[in-house]
């Protein structure tokens, strides 16, 4: 076990790599720059700016530079934020985009799977029919519609909850947030439930157990559910790691500040560095969660043997 974890974590150097050099040139190859303003500034203090932040440097230089500074956990300074490193700014928003991701993750993969179950119990019946259709809507209905519409209703017509913010970080701020973040992922994990779950149970070795007169309670908990739950587990690594360092859309329609906020705000204003720090951060979400998967495989099903 730890050797594959060690040759997990050796494998992730050159996807970070990568991840690196594709989102430095992407972003130094977009239209724009980080100084380029609706009125242009005097050709003397774009040139001061460029020698302050190594942006006059030929552009090998600068990524040479940058990945110096990236193996080192530097990310650099922010071009926005101009009193602020971008180490400092993921600091600030990233506990922000955990608490919502962390919630938002719970419900949804709760919720999912609860529905996913139900209704492959009863497949092809009334209730079946609701819940995917339900989850057909969740999967096309983006949550930048979502969050407004459960604004427009519980925060403005109802004033049952707050519009936006963070607040005291209370729970009635975040559950608007919350079900807007998690509806999408829910509906996702509900179809993928229901669909492994109707499979394992017209499993051979489920009409053994069954043959063998156990409870169907036990039956679909202790042995269907655990092999339904792989495909749930290998969705889980990029769901995750996509919640848990913010959705930009919903941080910036509730104005909450996390990881993903500063992403688009980073992204507007041609910010190269609070970009590309937000980018590896993901990246390195994902291949933490993607080892956890794998980990997860090992106990779901006996089969995986990862010596």
């Amino acid at each position: 076990m730890i050797s594959f974890i060690l040759r997990r974590l050796a494998s992730a150097v050159p996807t970070l790599f990568i991840v690196v050099t594709i989102s430095f040139f992407m972003m130094r190859f977009a239209p724009g720059g980080p100084f380029n303003l609706e009125r242009p500034l005097p050709p003397q203090t774009m040139e001061n700016l460029n020698r302050a932040y190594g942006l006059d440097l030929p552009l090998w230089q600068q990524y040479l530079r940058y990945l110096g500074n990236v193996v080192q956990g530097d990310f650099g300074p922010s071009y926005v934020y101009r009193d602020n490193t971008v180490d400092q700014l993921i600091a600030m928003g990233l506990p922000y985009s955990i608490r919502l991701g962390m919630m938002a993750l719970l419900v949804a993969l709760i919720g999912g799977v609860a529905a996913g179950t139900y209704a492959a119990l009863r497949q092809n019946s009334l209730t079946d029919l609701l819940v995917m259709s339900v989850s057909t809507v969740g999967v096309t209905v983006p949550n930048f519609v979502v969050g407004p519409v459960l604004t427009l209703i519980f925060a403005v017509l109802l004033a049952w909850l707050p519009a936006g913010g963070w607040g005291d970080g209370s729970l009635r701020f975040l559950i608007l947030p919350t079900i807007a973040l998690a509806l999408p992922q829910l509906a996702v994990f509900a179809r993928l439930m229901r669909g492994a779950m109707i499979e394992a149970l017209h499993a051979d070795h489920i009409r053994t157990v069954r043959a063998y007169g156990l409870p169907p309670r036990t039956v679909i908990v202790t042995h269907a559910m655990r092999a339904a739950l792989l495909p749930i587990v290998s969705y889980l690594a990029p769901c995750a790691a996509a919640l848990l360092t913010g959705s930009a859309v919903i941080e910036s329609i509730f104005t909450i500040p996390g990881v993903g906020r500063y992403f688009v705000i980073g992204a507007i204003n041609r910010d190269y560095t609070l970009v590309m720090g937000t980018v590896v951060l993901i990246a390195i979400f994902v291949i933490v969660f993607n080892l956890v998967v794998d980990l997860l495989y090992g106990l779901l099903d006996p089969r995986v043997r990862h010596e």
